[in-house]
């Protein structure tokens, strides 16, 4: 299982926020880059970035701070937050985004997120199914749709989508512990008919300790993302290293 660690970025700099509530913002690092290089030196290999202005802004603002993170790293880089337009996917790819997550944009026009997988293949588009109660959540999660989750990454895998983020909201930030029960459910239902494989499932929300790790693992999710156990060091560096190191 891939360990992701999540620099989230307001006005420049490392934040993270509780439930996706802007107001319970607490800025970690005014240099996302300095904390980038953190990750690399212990051993890992991915970052995932979210632009949580341009979410809120329906476009992509934060591009200066990818392009520091990839031109100054190695890390293989997962962004988001607000990417609506071709002209903001190419900005994304140009500035170093190895992949690009689109959340709000597959729920509301879908034809353009089908394209994008077309165009660009599954190996560079993220599904981001970020949900509360099951029901997906779009626009910086200020928003909730229609859509129930397992249906929606179906729909997507029929399209050709493979990689999938799943934030479940009602733990993102808390370190109350994942959805794990959410992630059984998504992997036992969207095993597809068509290939030997299941959807590629990044966990993402509500990591709290070490020992979620392993079992998460052992659900089968591909990924997952960390963000605040790191930055309040309920999960240190060095335990990462250590799994890393143990594959």
């Amino acid at each position: 299982m891939r360990i992701i660690p999540a620099i989230d970025i307001i006005e420049g700099k490392c934040v993270r926020l509780s439930k996706g509530d802007y107001n319970t913002k607490i800025v970690y690092n005014e240099n996302p880059l300095e904390v980038a290089k953190q990750f690399q030196d212990s051993g890992i290999e991915y970052v995932h970035v979210v632009d949580l202005d341009g979410a809120k802004a329906s476009h992509i603002v934060n591009y200066k701070v990818l392009e520091l993170i990839a031109g100054k790293t190695n890390l293989k880089i997962d962004f988001g937050g607000g990417l609506k337009s071709n002209e903001d996917l190419k900005i994304a790819f140009e500035s170093g985004a190895n992949q690009i997550t689109g959340g709000s944009i597959a729920v509301k026009n879908p034809e353009t997120f089908k394209q994008w997988i077309q165009y660009y293949g599954s190996d560079k588009i993220i599904l981001g199914a970020d949900c509360k109660d099951e029901t997906i959540a779009v626009s910086g999660w200020l928003e909730e749709s229609n859509e129930r989750v397992v249906p929606f990454i179906k729909k997507y895998q029929a399209e050709g989508v493979s990689y999938v983020i799943c934030t479940d909201i009602s733990k993102d930030g808390m370190l109350q512990g994942p959805s794990f029960d959410l992630y059984r459910k998504i992997i036992n239902e969207c095993h597809s008919e068509h290939s030997e494989e299941s959807i590629k499932l990044i966990a993402s929300g509500g990591i709290s300790e070490f020992d979620e790790l392993p079992r998460l693992e052992a659900l089968g999710c591909e990924g997952v993302i960390i963000g605040k156990a790191i930055y309040e060091n309920r999960i240190t560096l060095k335990e990462l290293e250590c799994y890393i190191n143990n594959k």
